[in-house]
């Protein structure tokens, strides 16, 4: 499928494989595929930064590659390394056939035969139906070495392998990149990318995203959902929920055959919607409740 040559057209592919955008974040994809450039997204975890890659992928027919970071991350798990093994076998195959030729052997054990391709040196490779969707998830995660690294990559789209030489994508893939602000990324890796901050959305846009991704679900159970979600997202947790927890916790509420909230309900499930223990306790109190009564009362 050809890239969209709009932003209201970028909208609507985005919304044709189920993601509800806004007008901000549709146009810097918008630019972020027509020139080229890698979008760096930052945001609160639960709040679709890593779907956007995933949608991108599916509606423009495109393979996704993904490359999930981690602390401790390096160029062996994110790019090549070398099929040690096999060419441990080649040598002694070689050496037990007699005369070896050194030169020719070593040209042989480092050659595309035995390199392994990791997700940053596959997306570089041209595919039967365009560039791929590269998906770098959590950047935070990794250490300064390696986003220094990634400066290569994400400048001229080519890694460069010693033994190889570089390689060069014939097409530069469509690049993504997520953090979730554990720390701060380098301004020379941001000033390589278009930017934009993914916040969580406001009642109208959470409700449509829900009724979107779960359109079985009862009106009234919706908004009610929704309107919890938004106010509990004022309280001071320690990790608000994000769109993620909303559409979890509505399928579980779905599941078990609710039609509106109630506080028993709301109590018994909020493990769906929270993830830490402390930020549960305080909404048991009687919290959760209140902010139940408050719901009803606006929607009343």
């Amino acid at each position: 499928m050809t890239l969209p040559t709009s932003i209201d057209a970028t909208q609507a592919l985005l919304s044709s494989a189920g993601y509800v955008a806004d007008r901000a974040l549709s146009t810097v994809v918008f630019l972020s595929l027509k020139l080229q450039r890698p979008l760096f997204l930052e945001g609160e975890a639960g709040v679709g930064k890593t779907e956007i890659a995933k949608v991108l992928a599916k509606s423009l027919g495109r393979p996704l590659i993904r490359l999930q970071c981690y602390e401790g991350l390096d160029v062996a798990a994110a790019v090549y390394e070398w099929n040690y093994a096999g060419q441990m076998m080649a040598i002694r195959l070689t050496e037990a056939g007699g005369a070896v030729d050194r030169e020719r052997l070593e040209s042989e054990l480092f050659s595309e035969r035995y390199l392994i391709r990791r997700p940053l040196l596959q997306a570089l490779e041209p595919g039967a139906d365009g560039a791929p969707v590269l998906l770098i998830d959590e950047l935070d995660r990794t250490d300064e070495a390696f986003e220094a690294f990634l400066l290569e990559v994400l400048s001229d789209f080519q890694v460069t392998i010693p033994e190889l030489g570089t390689i060069r994508a014939p097409e530069p893939p469509l690049v993504i990149l997520t953090s979730n602000r554990t720390r701060e990324i380098h301004d020379a890796l941001k000033r390589r990318c278009l930017y934009h901050w993914v916040d969580y959305p406001d009642a109208e846009r959470e409700l449509q995203i829900l009724r979107t991704r779960l359109p079985h679900a009862p009106e009234a159970l919706s908004r009610q959902v929704v309107a919890f979600v938004q106010a509990i997202r004022k309280e001071d947790l320690f990790k608000a929920p994000g769109v993620a927890e909303t559409l979890d916790w509505a399928t579980a509420l779905v599941e078990l055959d609710a039609v509106a909230l109630d506080p028993t309900l709301v109590i018994d499930t909020l493990g769906v919607l929270l993830k830490y223990q402390d930020d549960i306790q305080a909404m048991q109190g009687g919290r959760a409740k209140a902010l139940l009564d408050e719901v009803r009362s606006s929607a009343g």
